[in-house]
């Protein structure tokens, strides 16, 4: 049902359900296994997630009736200068977690994503290549580092076919296309040149003005449907009639051969990460809401993505929350808007998820959902950058809660060093991070009880 505005709250309360143990002390060689976890505290009164009090362990909870009316303050353009990280700098996991710096000196690291026999494939979305790293050492570092394929466009998803052990291409989601190159496990570099699979999706620029460009793409477990994300071309524009917003702000469903296009859920502004639920089969998304409206609208969020589902972008948000720059447009459909499961604080840049498969870390964890925040350039202060947990309760379902599981990469003065984008399951277990704004990939692994 649609929110009245008397169930508006003049601020963004977001409420720290429980304190866990604290992170590692940050230290450069904090890949060591934090001390045992102390008990944990009560409950804290509600606060204001931002990167003050975003903490390993910390979990939030935004609900639908916790949304401050739009524009309820100013809205601001705050984008960070990424610097070097410090010395003592280092990302933060939850005590019994160990951290390590997988890899270093890359080029704008994106998505990564784990090949069925282990490899990580890396999109370096600047330089136009997918990477391949290989094996860990005594280092806990990547013993070999190739590109597999080069002169791509923009080039963001990456999705191994047919789904199973024994892949026969590596599909590849550029800005504007989809490509597949010829692959057999192993494969460090493409044993062909790629096939153009479709072109029937539109293309972005850099943002600012130019449009969402990161295509993400995933199959169905049955390997009959492949899904593509596509972000909108603005902030909020009004699609009517407008060519510019054709098939964007939408994800598109197609056959693998890029045959039968159909759209498979819409109003989805940008749905930056997608991915499918192992247990369950059903699609979900990571997505950046629209801007301007304040500080603290419009949430982004995580979700389950409905065949035929409208998700409110460009007339309303969250439900039937009108969009005030859209007032009395199409009101047939403020019912059929559907609330996200999980609704992250506003401006999070929420960018790949995944679903954590492996067997190292403790049973509480299995089938959650891992999920990367570029952060934001639009808040004061600055929120996100950090990696969250979304429980699922070995249900396959969300109640609305997050975890921050990674953190550390803003100094306390709020400087930013780290903005991580893409997470993996890597075969031993560990989560495997990628960071742009430090260009590496970091490790992390469960040591301790």
């Amino acid at each position: 049902m649609p929110l009245t505005a008397r169930s508006l709250s003049s601020t963004m309360a977001i409420a720290t359900i429980a304190l866990l143990p604290r992170a590692s002390d940050g230290a450069p060689d904090a890949g060591r296994p934090s001390a045992p976890p102390p008990a944990a505290p009560s409950a804290a009164p509600s606060v204001s997630a931002d990167y003050r009090n975003e903490r390993a362990g910390a979990v939030h909870h935004i609900r639908v009736r916790d949304l401050p009316p739009p524009n309820a303050t100013p809205s601001v353009d705050s984008g960070p200068h990424v610097i070097d990280r410090p010395t003592s700098a280092w990302p933060q996991a939850p005590a019994g977690f160990k951290v390590e710096l997988y890899a270093d000196k890359l080029s704008n690291p994106r998505l990564i994503r784990a090949a069925p026999n282990g490899d990580l494939f890396v999109a370096e979305s600047k330089a136009d290549q997918i990477r391949v790293l290989r094996g860990l050492g005594r280092d806990g570092r990547a013993q070999r580092i190739e590109v597999f394929a080069h002169d791509l466009k923009q080039p963001f998803g990456i999705a191994f076919y047919p789904p199973g052990n024994d892949p026969r291409w590596v599909y590849v989601a550029n800005t504007d296309s989809v490509w597949r190159f010829p692959y057999r496990n192993g494969d460090l570099t493409a044993r062909g040149a790629h096939e153009v699979v479709t072109t029937q999706i539109p293309g972005g620029g850099r943002l600012r003005g130019g449009g969402h460009w990161t295509r993400d793409v995933v199959f169905s477990p049955d390997g009959k449907k492949m899904f593509v994300s596509v972000g909108s071309r603005s902030n909020n524009d009004d699609t009517d009639g407008n060519a510019d917003e054709f098939h964007r702000a939408q994800i598109l469903e197609m056959g693998p051969d890029g045959n039968g296009l159909r759209t498979y859920a819409w109003g989805i502004r940008n749905p930056v990460g997608i991915a499918i639920q192992p247990r369950t089969g059903d699609l979900w998304t990571s997505v950046n809401e629209r801007d301007r409206l304040g500080n603290d609208l419009v949430p982004d969020y995580i979700t389950r993505v409905k065949d035929g589902g409208f998700y409110g972008w460009p007339w309303y948000y969250i439900g039937g929350n009108p969009d005030p720059r859209h007032a009395g447009k199409h009101p047939e459909l403020r019912d059929k808007v559907l609330v996200p499961d999980v609704l992250l604080q506003s401006h999070h840049a929420s960018l790949q998820l995944t679903f954590y498969d492996g067997k190292s870390f403790p049973g509480e964890y299995q089938g959650d959902i891992f999920a990367a925040q570029h952060g934001s350039w639009n808040r004061t202060p600055r929120t996100g950058y950090d990696v969250i947990r979304v429980p699922l309760h070995q249900s396959g379902r969300a109640s609305g809660e997050y975890q921050d599981f990674l953190t550390g990469f803003v100094t306390a003065d709020g400087q930013v060093w780290g903005r991580p984008v893409g997470v993996a399951v890597a075969a031993d277990g560990a989560l495997m991070v990628t960071d742009d704004g430090s260009n590496a990939i970091w490790r992390v692994s469960y040591a301790g009880k």
